[in-house]
């Protein structure tokens, strides 16, 4: 395996062959090739209603699209950031450089807190609303003006006619924040001077003291759109996840416990989405949205990383990473030359 410049810019290789979401039969898969799927998942796939060779015939070309598409998608994903760059005029230009302004009393008040010289995670915990049990935490990030601004910002850019990627294969609606231009500006800020501090004291064992990049983007769930989100975790160490408006019923996130426990063994318990108000949790936490019944939900979703951790075992399939090089953001990887070495691969043979 040849050497790699020292960038970011990796994803591991189980990116292009595991956790393929499976809506209508609410399954993630893994796919190497026609057989290894035909073995893995024929039986698992009849009971859950895929009976005649048909449809399994229209699920493998499903999985092999996917496949493709995301061997294309840093590559699409730099070309639509630069047609954005040039094309999109925004309604309020303002809102893509983090002001204080932004940001919530309550909020401002514990990460002083983490910079006072009396912090501690005893004291901080007085700040936040902690869910018992599951170390998921719940507080005010966002003004009420500024959930609403950043939703007519997103809304004005839906309505143009430029090319938009979507989060991933589970939520169908929403916006890449790194393409539309916030990543620099505000998301960048956001995450080493505001959120680091908070991270370091709640989850120093999960990569909370060196988060290092991070993939930001919006979902919406909205009646006879997305309603929901099906029971997933995370490609991070620590999730923010920030509920920006307009109008909802129902829809509340729900977790269960880590990846790790069995299905028979899960415990659930919901929380209630508070415009401006975000959850902090681990990654590996498993968890879902219940359906909106009515209005429509937006939520900014913050996934951080830190090297350090993910360098040793990737989160998605728990093995040493094998590292592919690829254009855009990556996955928070990085190949150090100088350090420890980390196995690479040629995505080309992938398949």
């Amino acid at each position: 395996m040849s050497a790699l410049p020292s960038v970011r810019h990796y994803c591991c290789a189980c990116f292009y062959t595991d956790n393929i979401f499976l809506a209508e039969y609410q399954v993630h898969v893994r796919f190497t090739d026609r057989e290894q799927f035909t073995q893995d998942y024929n039986r698992a796939l009849h009971d859950k209603g895929c009976r005649t060779s048909e449809q399994f015939a229209c699920v493998l070309e499903k999985v092999q699209k996917e496949v493709q598409r995301r061997m294309k998608l840093g590559e699409e994903s730099v070309q639509r950031r630069t047609e954005i760059s040039l094309r999109y005029k925004p309604m309020y230009p303002a809102l893509y450089v983090l002001q204080e302004s932004f940001l919530a009393e309550e909020f401002l008040r514990a990460v002083r807190f983490c910079e006072s010289p009396h912090t501690g995670l005893d004291g901080l915990l007085k700040h936040l609303h902690s869910i018992p049990g599951k170390r998921i935490y719940q507080l005010p990030v966002f003004v009420p003006e500024f959930c609403r601004d950043l939703v007519e910002e997103l809304e004005n850019f839906e309505r143009s006619d430029l090319p938009k990627g979507r989060p991933n294969t589970m939520n169908n609606y929403g916006v890449l924040l790194n393409e539309l231009g916030f990543d620099d500006t505000l998301i960048n800020p956001l995450r080493e001077k505001y959120l680091q501090p908070l991270a370091s004291l709640l989850f120093s064992d999960w990569g909370g003291c060196c988060l290092d990049s991070h993939k930001a983007f919006i979902v919406k769930y909205a009646v006879h759109e997305d309603v929901d989100l099906s029971c997933h975790y995370d490609n991070a160490e620590v999730t923010l996840n920030i509920c920006l408006g307009k109008e909802f019923t129902e829809g509340n996130l729900y977790f269960s416990d880590m990846k790790e426990v069995p299905l028979n063994e899960r415990q659930y318990t919901d929380i209630e989405h508070t415009i401006g108000h975000g959850i902090l949790h681990r990654g590996q936490h498993v968890h879902g949205a219940l359906p909106i019944e009515s209005g429509e939900r937006w939520n900014l979703v913050i996934w951080m990383r830190a090297s350090q951790v993910r360098n040793k075992q990737c989160p998605m399939c728990n093995n040493k990473p094998q590292l592919v090089k690829t254009l855009g953001e990556g996955d928070g990887f990085t190949y150090d030359q100088a350090g420890d070495k980390v196995d690479t691969v040629n995505v080309c043979v992938l398949n």
